[in-house]
């Protein structure tokens, strides 16, 4: 069954004798439907010239036949939703031979590229990608001109319907991607053997192009110019987010004149530009210790010349880019240790998105032997390990500002310390000091003040001149300039306190009191 009402009769009639598919004729009778368009190719242009035989009104021209551009292919009556046009043979009862044609609307793609073959095509290259996936969504780029041959019967279509004093919305028309997805869908699904769903973080894309009628959208751009603007990233201006807004403008008058009715049939069909496939971004998580002085976090490059070996960055995503088998990444942390900092004690939290992921279904175990197999570096060792959602990441950023760390370091005075001078350190809580930018950093931060609290400071004697100081401190102060000042960038600090010259000869973290991401158990 058609499923078509009896109103859109005099619709389908006009559609199909002007060259339009059956499988069009159903989207633009309103065919809500998935049945009728799953059923095989032969059967469906059968029901529907008997549907439109049985009008008593005119009925000639009737016996448009279905394209058979492409060879005979193998495509038995199991294949729902195949292309039987491709081995078309008469219907019972019809003289008419058949003359090859490709469907003006859909250009042939809801003929030929529903196909038994095709989706083979389409499972292959999943296959050759190696993924892992439980599920996948089907995504469909359409040649940008379809829009305009769609209008251009709509308007027909309205016209039609007019007659009988109906009106005729242009939303009620089934979009070709969702009738394509209804015939495509199940049969990707039976070849790969998992579910086509809605949202899924697995995607199979096709991308379909048909050079031979671009030039059906040039005419907008002289009427419609506004909607027309060169961007470096697009090739052609004729984008199909342009070409509806360009629709949405244009007076009928004006795509009547430019436009004619019906659109003439091409003789190819779609050309399938490419199949992709691609994994939504994973993310990992865990936290960090660096024991070495001479380690940057991430890559050191100045003026394209590297300045150290490695990086804490590189010594943890090299081997889970590995693992995972991703096209790229990006690593970002709970802020960021100088290159003679060490971090020690639970160690710095850090997360890093992996792009295009191959393989993404590793269990506990898996985890547990990646971090083993990063921990054999001297240089650093991570923990608490874990795949984690997108969402989830934001927790590392929230009110960092507001978060503490704690840190030790070695200073050295030029003049004799003494017992008073340590005391007045250790007795001081929640001084507010004023940072300008330091001059460290000047060079890829913009010059400002901020206000930073240094919460407690413990001291430990080491000896005349040395001393250990524990500081717990407002995330984001800069601790090198708080024992040396900066050339008085920094107000108070450790000199103007002891009333003396002071610098930091060694600094390590002792923590980021970020609670994120959840401790396991190791």
């Amino acid at each position: 069954m058609l499923l078509i009402e009896e109103k859109y009769r005099s619709v389908a009639q006009m559609l199909f004798s002007s060259g339009s598919c059956p499988r069009c004729v159903l989207r633009f009778c309103c065919v809500g439907s998935t049945t009728p368009y799953r059923l095989p190719y032969k059967d469906l242009v059968c029901e529907l010239r008997t549907y439109l035989a049985a009008n008593p009104g005119d009925t000639t021209d009737l016996h448009w036949n279905p394209p058979c551009k492409r060879p005979k292919l193998d495509v038995t009556d199991e294949n729902q939703g195949g292309d039987d046009s491709t081995n078309f043979s008469q219907c019972e009862g019809t003289n008419e031979p058949p003359v090859p044609k490709t469907c003006n609307l859909c250009l042939g793609i809801l003929q030929h590229l529903s196909e038994a073959q095709f989706v083979k095509e389409i499972f292959q290259k999943v296959n050759s990608a190696g993924y892992e996936y439980k599920d996948f969504v089907f995504s469909v780029s359409l040649p940008a001109q379809l829009s305009v041959r769609e209008y251009s019967a709509w308007l027909q279509a309205k016209q039609e319907m007019g007659k009988q004093g109906r009106s005729f919305d242009k939303a009620d028309i089934v979009q070709l991607k969702e009738a394509y997805k209804w015939i495509i869908h199940p049969l990707i699904a039976k070849e790969l053997g998992v579910q086509a769903v809605s949202k899924s973080l697995f995607e199979v894309a096709v991308v379909f192009a048909h050079p031979e009628t671009d030039g059906d959208c040039h005419f907008l751009a002289k009427v419609c110019k506004d909607c027309f603007k060169a961007t470096k990233n697009k090739q052609s201006v004729f984008t199909r987010m342009a070409v509806v807004k360009a629709l949405d403008k244009i007076k009928e008058d004006d795509f009547h004149a430019s436009f004619s009715y019906p659109p003439q049939c091409p003789g190819t069909v779609c050309e399938v530009v490419d199949i992709q496939c691609s994994h939504a971004s994973l993310f990992v998580a865990g936290r960090y210790n660096k024991y070495s002085r001479n380690l940057p976090q991430t890559p050191w490059v100045i003026d394209g010349e590297r300045k150290m070996e490695s990086s804490v960055e590189e010594l943890i995503t090299e081997h889970l880019m590995a693992v995972f088998k991703a096209e790229s990444f990006n690593f970002s942390s709970s802020g960021r240790e100088d290159v003679d900092v060490r971090t020690l004690g639970k160690g710095r939290p850090f997360a890093i998105e992996l792009v295009n992921p191959h393989r993404v279904q590793l269990t506990v175990q898996d985890m547990k032997e990646l971090q083993q197999k990063i921990n054999r570096s001297d240089k650093i060792k991570v923990r608490d390990l874990q795949i984690v959602t997108r969402e989830a990441v934001a927790h590392m950023k929230e009110g960092e500002e507001e978060k503490t760390k704690c840190y030790s370091a070695l200073i050295w005075t030029e003049k004799v310390i003494h017992k008073e001078d340590l005391q007045l350190l250790d007795n001081t809580e929640e001084l507010k000091i004023a940072q300008k930018t330091p001059l460290r950093v000047l060079h890829r931060r913009p010059l400002a003040s901020r206000a930073r609290v240094i919460h407690t400071m413990r001291t430990e004697p080491v000896d005349e001149h040395h001393f250990r100081l524990f500081l717990k401190t407002q995330a984001g102060t800069y601790i090198k300039e708080f024992a040396h000042g900066d050339f008085g960038r920094t107000k108070p600090n450790i000199g103007s306190i002891m009333k003396t010259i002071a610098d930091i000869l060694e600094l390590d973290v002792e923590s980021v009191d970020v609670d994120w991401p959840p401790a396991l158990d190791d």
